[in-house]
């Protein structure tokens, strides 16, 4: 075995650029397109656990695919953080640069946007926003597949590459134990260094050449993931927005949402979507609107419209002339007498003023009848008419008033649904009241004398008169003489009205008829599509 000339300096010389890879390694680059912090992470880690719709599609995804773990935190991420960051190309594993671009195009649309308007900060939300999207990432994955082969050798070869710099460390390293005390070493431990080297320089050359292929595999793959993100995000959005409005129209804000698991949202929302009003979310988010429109309308304890003058005791509304008496001590007594009296001259106004203080009870009927189609939109009476109830419910809350809502159908069929002012109405509770059906025939008797045993109740535990009524119903039947006595005293004592609505124009509504015998107010209802046709009611409710 004879020496080589070359000292054992000049082999290192060779062998730096690997040496330092060796020594130094490059830090791991990152497997997620999205910046998280611990929080962000727990976040998804949570709502993974909870969600198994979202184990079910990365389950699936990863029979098929590589790295669809990473690809569905991203695309949570990205619409649950309020500020979402994406890496640059260059800090991302080369595995994963399909994952990246599928961010890239994604947070870089003006579908997103729309999406992520209902989606930052919601952890159930942005769960949503990626079942809505997994037929999207099917495709995606599948017609970018080249592409991610391409990154996955790009990945390899990056590996190889460093395993061949360790080797090329490895090799000098024994040269250098194996040198004499020249430097020199042995023909046999310098041809090892060198072949090391060339096997490092092979596997860095194959790696740049891989990364290259991979950039202009994603390069190629990129309009179809730009097409297909776009798509999916229109649908994801218009998913998040038809959710919201649902939860809008019975009434859900999003603090309480928010603090729901996911289990329970999706519970709540699979319920209101196959429940029997499901279909007319839309009818009680109008119906809702409305009134919350014509509450703002409302004048409560105002003047109004200046009319005229007018003779009573309200102070507020006492005319400078009457005042002015107080200045002079001889007519104090007189405006003291003719304040007793009632007799001091006021503005009068007009103005739509609120009377009621007892509960508002609405009636609806649950009969057979209820339940048809009427006309092209399909509206039901009963859907109809629990939106209007719904509102009313609304309407007590915002009141500070009591609300009950009495659904009746035959005279055994009654159900009462209390919803106390002092207490906050539980979704469980009311989704209850909406869902309740009996389908049977029409009786007045019992839901009316339930609602004046309710406002009598209500009356002699706080003293609380002027409740009102309303009547919901499509049907027609007669009362005893009896009875009718017994309601008309009932008015007269508790001073509460009734307001009753009939859907459709049939004898329930002519003059003479029982339903116009017990309301104060009577109007009939033919398009179902409009809740405007009961406006009036939510201002003087």
């Amino acid at each position: 075995m004879g020496k080589t000339l070359s000292k054992l300096k000049d082999l290192a010389s060779r062998a730096g650029r690997w040496l330092g890879l060796a020594q130094s390694p490059p830090a791991p680059k990152a497997t997620g397109a999205v910046v998280a912090d611990r929080f962000d992470q727990m976040a998804w880690r949570e709502t993974y656990g909870q969600a198994p719709a979202l184990r079910e599609l990365a389950e699936d995804l990863n029979e098929r695919h590589d790295y669809t773990d990473d690809l569905l935190r991203d695309v949570f991420l990205a619409a649950y953080k309020v500020t979402p960051q994406v890496r640059g190309r260059k800090e991302m594993d080369p595995s994963r640069l399909v994952n990246h671009q599928v961010i890239t195009a994604m947070t870089g649309s003006p579908e997103f946007e729309e999406l992520h308007r209902e989606t930052a900060g919601d952890p159930y939300a942005a769960a949503m926003a990626v079942l809505a999207q997994a037929d999207a990432l099917r495709r995606m994955l599948e017609d970018s597949r080249t592409a991610r082969e391409q990154t996955q050798q790009a990945k390899d070869t990056e590996d190889a590459a460093q395993k061949a710099a360790a080797a090329v460390a490895e090799a000098l390293q024994r040269a250098t134990e194996a040198a004499d005390e020249d430097g020199a070493v042995s023909d046999e431990e310098a041809d090892a260094v060198g072949r090391a080297i060339g096997r490092a320089e092979k596997a860095g050359e194959e790696a740049e050449q891989a990364l290259q292929k991979a950039a202009q595999a994603v390069a190629a793959a990129t309009p179809g993931i730009r097409v297909a993100v776009r798509r999916a995000l229109a649908e994801a959005a218009e998913a998040a927005r038809e959710e919201a409005a649902l939860m809008r129209a019975w009434g859900m804000e999003p603090g309480p949402l928010e603090r729901m698991s996911y289990e329970q949202r999706a519970q709540l929302a699979q319920r209101l979507r196959s429940g029997r009003l499901g279909r007319f979310a839309e009818l009680i988010g109008r119906f809702r609107q409305m009134a919350f429109g014509e509450r703002a309308r409302k004048v409560e304890n105002a003047p109004g419209e200046l009319v005229g003058i007018t003779l009573g005791d309200d102070l507020s509304r006492v005319i400078p002339s009457e005042l002015a008496h107080l200045g002079i001590p001889a007519m104090r007594a007189v405006f003291a007498a003719r304040y007793a009296e009632a007799r001091l001259m006021l503005y009068d106004s007009r103005g739509e003023q609120y009377t009621g203080q007892g509960a508002v009870i609405a009636c609806v009927d649950c009969s057979f009848s209820m339940a048809t189609p009427a006309g092209a939109d399909g509206i039901t009476g009963e859907a109809w008419a629990k939106a209007c109830a719904l509102a009313l419910l609304d309407q007590a809350r915002t009141a500070r008033r009591d609300f009950v809502g009495i659904l009746f159908s035959s005279e055994d069929e009654v159900s009462v649904h209390r919803f106390p002012a002092d207490q906050p109405a539980a979704i469980a509770d009311v989704i209850e009241f909406a869902e309740h059906f009996f389908g049977g025939g029409t009786d007045y008797q019992v839901p009316l004398s339930t609602a004046v045993e309710l406002l009598e109740a209500e009356f002699n535990d706080s003293g609380r008169p002027r409740g009102d009524i309303v009547m919901i119903t499509d049907g027609e039947c007669d009362v005893t003489e009896e009875w009718m006595r017994s309601w008309n005293e009932a008015k007269h004592l508790l001073d509460f009205r009734c307001f009753g609505i009939a859907i459709g124009a049939g004898p329930a509504t002519g003059p003479g008829s029982v339903l116009d015998a017990l309301c104060d107010n009577l109007r009939s209802l033919d398009d179902l599509a409009d809740p405007h046709a009961v406006a009036d009611l939510f201002r003087v409710i």
